[in-house]
């Protein structure tokens, strides 16, 4: 067993322990802790199962598998969070989804993977399909936005209208998925084949050495994704629960819980293994996991969370202020700008670690008041 999935085992242990800690009531930032905690073992088994049985399913199927479940822990956090009530919490993490999967994941990667290394390649044609697709998403999100902003203040959309605008943006990008997936595993398959014999390699490798469908039947990894799901669930809950409370306690606005600390939260599996794979200079994995992962918000998890939130009584929009706007478009244009060469070097993974700081602590400072 890889020590990643030892360390996962480990952790399980924070599940029933936040359980614990919510029913004697032992205190809201106990529950928080020990939630978060809980989250990051389950995201990683909840990975790793689509991971394996994507391989020994076959390329369509898996590929189809992996492309609906790569993002399902940021689904679930946000689901809860919804039905929570928390409108600007998850509004704010599609934001900070987008800037942490293309500036700190990718920037990992690439400083992790430069170190020791003159530069790293990897196919450019599968980040400039990425990309296209990528940019015309996240450009869709944000055109409501753009709308209220070019009319000017107090002459957007109207509440109504911003919904309706927002749930035909969601059937358009839902339609443009649909077809992402008829190019990725039908007519451009091909193009795909690199990262998927380096992720069919990776896990050979974690089976010890194992042929790919030579290894344990499906059922087991089946039990292993539906029983991370529910537990995710659950523990999503308890975070929830205390996530407001907590922030607030220590100083820190619902924007910058929604942009900072959600993502991290969701993405850890998925950012471990683009560092793990660039640091064993399988690039072509990690740009994949990084860019795939963005396009996956904007064609999937954003369209479902726009068409559920009126059922669970908290319609969402697409309005956002003028520095979110700024922010996915700076993440945009200089992870485009880094990738699209199909080179990397520790330096440009730095640069963009800067960039994401510096937009991180943008949303920090911007809620302090004006002298």
């Amino acid at each position: 067993m890889p020590t990643r999935q030892r360390i996962a085992l480990g952790l399980l242990v924070m599940l029933p322990l936040a359980a614990t800690a919510d029913r004697l009531h032992w205190g809201d930032g106990v529950v928080f802790v020990t939630a978060i905690l809980a989250i990051i073992p389950l995201a990683i088994w909840l990975s790793t199962a689509t991971e394996e049985l994507s391989i020994r399913l076959g390329p369509s199927i898996g590929a189809l598998l992996n492309a609906l479940f790569g993002n399902a822990t940021e689904l679930i956090i946000a689901l809860v969070a919804l039905k929570a009530g928390l409108v600007d919490i998850v509004k704010a993490s599609i934001t900070g989804t987008v800037m942490a999967n293309l500036l700190l994941a990718l920037g990992l990667s690439m400083l992790a993977g430069g170190i020791g290394r003159s530069e790293q390649r990897f196919q450019p044609v599968v980040a400039r399909v990425n990309g296209s697709a990528m940019t015309l998403a996240l450009l869709a999100i944000l055109i409501p936005s753009l709308r209220g902003m070019v009319v000017g203040e107090g002459g957007g959309l109207d509440p109504v209208a911003a919904e309706s605008f927002s749930v035909f943006v969601a059937w358009v990008l839902l339609l443009v998925y649909g077809l992402t997936l008829l190019f990725s595993l039908g007519t451009h398959r091909s193009l795909y084949e690199v990262a998927e014999v380096d992720l069919r390699e990776e896990i050979d490798a974690g089976a010890g050495g194992e042929h790919a469908g030579s290894g344990p039947p499906l059922l087991p990894w089946i039990a292993v994704l539906l029983a991370a799901t529910l537990g995710l669930a659950y523990a999503s809950e308890l975070f929830v629960g205390v996530v407001e409370p907590v922030t607030e306690a220590v100083g820190l606005s619902a924007m910058f819980t929604g942009v900072v600390l959600l993502p991290l939260l969701g993405g850890a599996a998925e950012y471990l293994t683009a560092v793990s794979m660039a640091r064993k200079d399988k690039m072509d994995l990690a740009v994949s996991v990084a860019l795939g992962s963005t396009l996956l918000v904007g064609l999937l998890v954003v369209p479902v969370l726009l068409l559920v939130a009126p059922l669970l009584g908290h319609p969402l929009d697409l309005t956002f202020n003028v520095y979110e706007v700024v922010a996915v478009a700076t993440a945009v244009l200089v992870s485009n700008l880094v990738s699209l060469d199909g080179r990397s070097d520790w330096l440009e993974g730095v640069l963009l670690l800067a960039a994401y700081t510096i937009l991180a602590a943008g949303f920090y400072f911007q809620d302090s008041p004006v002298p």
